[in-house]
């Protein structure tokens, strides 16, 4: 069955593709967008003049042309509207408000009430942290373009999205539906690792790119596959669980119900746990250990602990492995290493390309540090470039183009 397009749908698209191109590169001409969109120079006229018309596109000064008059630049209006973007983490969840030009006015965070947390209890933390940042933004709900959500565990997308997350005992969990119970914006869920790929992809280490792996190492471990631009999802959105693939036969339980999962050796949990064992292995005092962190781990391996040095020497071989099966199963030229784990970078990046070297052998590497795309037929990871709280601008911005297309 062949689906019509309506006059009405090829507007919004013809929108939907100018306002991207603005969005995500620099100021454009006229020409430029022809050029760069594929449309006819009729068409990007008439839908740039509702564009400004409406104030979403605004005129950033002049340029000069070859040989004619000079053109004018357009972009995105910053303050004509805004986005909310929210990660709901494993410890906690964090609210922020952008303006256009994806610039925080506001943030609220709020610790879950427990490791498996009540949806109830979630959802009212974040309709309470949206009130939080709007306020202290003056920003009118009526202001707000959407709300995009980053969640752990899987989203299945479907009319009203919903989330399986068994490591915290949510099966089948309506969260879109409970959400816009509170608020009347358009809400758009996704998960966390994934609105971390996005923005890394649009902004970040990605940008550019046509194939990726874009990973997430915090809490959790996960990981956004991108083929051809685009997000891979799978057949029932759960592509991308990397922190449960085997490195270990046999190995540690994890929370998934199975054993030897990466999580349980590279993630920030893993770091934590790893380091308040060390030290009740050399205290007589169990209590020692409760402030005991991957952060403070990776403070103490910094300061020349040898101790501490080893466990993240362990995490770099879990990931090394890691990414070797991804590389053997994938065949994608560039691996990007996001969360909060990857501020500790110099500690573990050794110890992971050593034994990706090990354990790929199809392998090829260019240097971390290389500024340059991806190379065609070999390898490149790189530490991702937006920090650990890009999930936070990936959801907000997905919030920004599922709006243009809704």
């Amino acid at each position: 069955m062949q689906v019509r397009r309506t006059v009405r749908d090829l507007r919004r698209h013809n929108r939907s593709i100018l306002l991207s191109s603005l969005y995500l590169g620099e100021p454009q001409s006229r020409q430029d967008l022809g050029r760069s969109s594929g449309l006819s120079q009729g068409t990007v006229s008439n839908v740039v003049g509702e564009l400004i018309e409406e104030g979403l596109v605004v005129e950033a000064g002049l340029v000069d042309s070859d040989g004619g008059r000079p053109r004018t630049l357009l972009r995105v209006n910053p303050g004509h509207t805004y986005v909310v973007g929210i990660d709901v983490g494993e410890t906690g969840t964090r609210v922020e408000v952008f303006d256009l030009a994806m610039r925080p006015l506001a943030t609220s965070y709020h610790p879950l009430p427990s490791a498996r947390p009540d949806p109830a209890a979630v959802v009212a933390q974040i309709h309470e942290g949206l009130g939080e940042v709007l306020r202290e933004a003056a920003v009118s709900t009526d202001d707000v373009l959407g709300i995009g959500v980053g969640v752990f565990g899987t989203v299945e997308q479907g009319a009203q999205a919903i989330v399986h997350a068994q490591t915290i005992g949510w099966e089948a969990v309506p969260l879109e539906r409970m959400l816009r119970t509170g608020t009347p914006l358009p809400i758009y869920l996704e998960n966390g690792a994934k609105t971390l790929g996005q923005a890394e992809l649009w902004f970040g280490a990605g940008r550019g790119v046509q194939h990726a792996v874009i990973t997430l190492v915090g809490s959790g471990v996960g990981a956004a596959v991108i083929s051809n631009g685009a997000i891979s999802r799978g057949v029932t959105s759960s592509a991308g669980e990397w922190g449960h693939t085997c490195i270990v036969f046999d190995g540690r339980a994890c929370r998934c119900g199975s054993r030897g999962c990466l999580e349980q050796y590279a993630s920030a949990t893993a770091i934590a746990r790893a380091g308040r064992n060390l030290v009740k292995a050399k205290s007589q005092n169990d209590s020692e250990s409760n402030g005991v962190t991957a952060r403070t781990i990776a403070e103490a391996a910094q300061a020349g602990d040898t101790e501490a040095q080893h466990i993240y020497e362990g995490v770099g071989q879990a990931l090394g492995i890691g990414l070797a099966n991804l590389v053997s199963t994938l065949n994608i030229p560039l691996y990007v290493i996001g969360g909060g784990v990857v501020a500790a970078w110099e500690l573990f990046a050794p110890a992971m390309f050593s034994e990706l070297e090990r354990g790929s052998y199809i392998y090829r590497l260019t240097k971390p540090a290389d500024p340059k795309l991806p190379e065609t037929g070999k390898t490149n990871v790189f530490p991702a470039e937006l920090g650990p709280d890009s999930g936070l601008l990936g959801a907000a911005m997905l919030s920004f183009f599922q709006s243009l297309n809704s």
